[in-house]
């Protein structure tokens, strides 16, 4: 190809819109164009490096033994409503009606197409396992798409679905596809951590997500220092702490606090530690109204809490319904005295605090000397792991290291989702005694428009892109100094043609620019290898070589030139 012919328009300004590298470089790049918010156009610069990433995936997955179909985009309402999700997705749903009134909406995953095809089709133990994966855009209505392809509202993600005789096979196919995802993520050059992640939406009990490890990701991610322990905040496990003293329990008493409504406030105020408090947090769970504690110097896993409670809805409660259950303004709610009798859930950390510090359901007003046996177990109160993990815990698992946070994106996440649409869509088949039983099954997504948008995030430097060999739109771009100049031209040609014939997927700038303008636009656009050709180079018989990460530059004789490029990038890819 040659830059002349390339549809690549490239920019000089940063757009005012963008905030992550990824999501400014494939601008000024030319290898998109927003046309909504969260909807982008990619150019053929950006189609290079998804059909790699996707071929890549293919690879991994045909290995796997999955089987790729597509399905349709538009669902129709019924299917989704069988498993009760029309309602679960709620506004993050695309939904349109056709000329005839029938409901339906643009898929933003696809389970219950899949079940669906699956059970009209399977009748035997004979039939199963069975992989099946398709590579389709997906459409979500995110509240507020951000960060380029982060969080768009139409991306591309290859999903995958496993249907099994039982909870043994499905296992040994869960292994088999998370080392598949281990794989893909390191061919295509990212670093990829798997980590314990919650099934949200999608369901199931078991999940683990790739995270892309960098320090603009969404998501933010606990490891062990000492093993291998790995999980997203949401789902990342927080040890109960050791058990309290036994020292004597003082009285309650109630104490002015004015106008100190926060942690800190209060903390500072009364002369305590923010461990002492206990925040009083009030939500609606599906409509009804309920209590969270917490430490003062921790905070609520809202996760955590709708799973224990098996709430598909989980809100802070307004400040109105928060004065007619407490009595009180925001920032006064306590567990002592409520006026409404309410669930109270508290976190483990909370039922070993020492003279804690209460709202005292009054403006103005804490309670002080709390004693979590003597004053929350009359209440009811249920404990359980209920907060976000920070820096320092004891790691779950081997509790000898502590645990650290960093930030990742997600590209890609494998579930166990068991019998959960099977069963809602009739997913069934005969055992080899004739019994008719319910398919076990597995689910596995990887997002393929983000991991582009992951490996720039992973690779890139002041200049522009440094994309990885293996899914660089090209591996070697030409530059020749001066394209007016006959020897040069004839050169540049020369090794374009040579390098096609072996294959070498070639860019040839043959634009009259400035020389400084073509070396800017190499380093934006990012190609691993640039090859310099002008008259300085020439007269030593010779060409210049730059690695795009790194910048280290080599002077390689003009006829070794296509052999050494060719060997390197073997070994680039080894």
């Amino acid at each position: 190809m040659r830059m002349s012919e390339l549809f690549a328009p490239t920019l000089r300004e940063v757009p005012a819109e963008a905030e992550i590298a990824s999501h400014k470089l494939l601008l000024r790049a030319g290898y998109m164009r927003k046309l909504a918010g969260g909807i982008y156009t990619y150019l053929p610069l950006a189609i290079r490096v998804l059909q790699k990433i996707e071929a890549i995936i293919r690879e991994e997955m045909d290995r796997a033994g999955a089987q790729e179909l597509l399905m349709p985009i538009v669902q129709p309402r019924e299917l989704w409503e069988k498993t009760g999700r029309w309602d679960v997705y709620g506004e993050e749903m695309f939904r349109l009606q056709d000329r005839h009134k029938r409901e339906f909406c643009l898929g933003p995953t696809h389970e219950e197409l899949i079940t669906s095809i699956v059970a009209q089709e399977i009748r035997s133990y004979r039939q199963l396992p069975v992989a099946l994966y398709q590579i389709q855009n997906k459409y979500r209505d995110e509240i507020r798409p951000r960060f380029g392809l982060m969080r768009a509202r139409e991306f591309i993600m290859k999903d995958a679905y496993s249907f099994h005789r039982n909870e043994e096979s499905l296992d040994e196919y869960y292994r088999r596809m998370y080392e598949a995802y281990a794989r893909v993520f390191a061919r295509v050059g990212l670093s990829a951590r798997p980590v314990e992640a919650d099934s949200g939406a999608i369901g199931g009990n078991i999940s683990h997500e790739f995270m892309a490890l960098a320090p603009s990701g969404e998501a933010e991610i606990a490891y062990c220092t000492n093993c291998d322990y790995a999980a997203n905040v949401e789902r990342a496990e927080a040890l109960p702490p050791p058990a309290g003293g036994e020292s004597e329990a003082q009285p309650l008493e109630a104490v002015d606090t004015p106008d100190k409504h926060t942690v800190e406030e209060v903390a500072a105020f009364l002369g305590v530690e923010p461990q002492q408090l206990i925040k009083t947090m009030l939500y609606l769970a599906d409509g009804e109204p309920i209590a969270v504690l917490v430490r003062g110097d921790h905070e609520v896993n809202e996760v955590k809490v709708a799973n224990l409670l098996g709430a598909t809805n989980l809100t802070l409660a307004d400040p109105d319904t928060i004065r007619r259950i407490t009595g009180a303004p925001v920032g006064f709610a306590g567990p002592i005295g409520l006026k409404e009798e309410i669930p109270f859930y508290a976190d483990h950390a909370v039922m070993a605090v020492e003279r804690g510090v209460v709202g005292g359901n009054k403006k103005d007003t804490h309670l002080i000397n709390l004693d979590p046996k003597r004053d929350l177990e009359p209440l009811g109160v249920k404990a359980a792991d209920l907060r976000l993990v920070v820096e320092g815990d004891s790691c779950p698992r081997c509790r000898e290291g502590k645990l650290q946070l960093a930030r990742g994106i997600e590209v890609g996440q494998v579930f166990k989702l068991g019998t959960k649409y099977s069963e809602a869509i009739g997913a069934v088949y005969l055992d080899e005694e004739g019994k008719t039983q319910t398919m076990v099954m597995g689910c596995y997504g990887i997002g393929v428009s983000r991991t582009m948008a992951a490996a720039i995030e992973q690779n890139h430097d002041e200049f522009g892109i440094c994309w990885p060999v293996a899914i660089a739109p090209y591996q070697v771009l030409i530059v020749p100094i001066n394209w007016q100049d006959e020897e040069s031209r004839a050169a540049c040609e020369k090794l374009y043609a040579e390098l096609e014939a072996r294959g070498i997927e070639v860019l040839l700038d043959d634009r009259n620019e400035r020389a400084g303008v073509k070396f800017k636009d190499a380093d934006l656009i990012g190609i691993p290898l640039r090859v310099t050709i002008g008259s300085k180079t020439l007269a030593q018989n010779a060409v210049e070589i730059k690695v795009r990460k790194g910048g280290k530059m080599e002077l390689v004789g003009i006829d070794e030139a296509a052999g050494w490029l060719e060997n390197w990038l073997r070994e680039a890819q080894t």
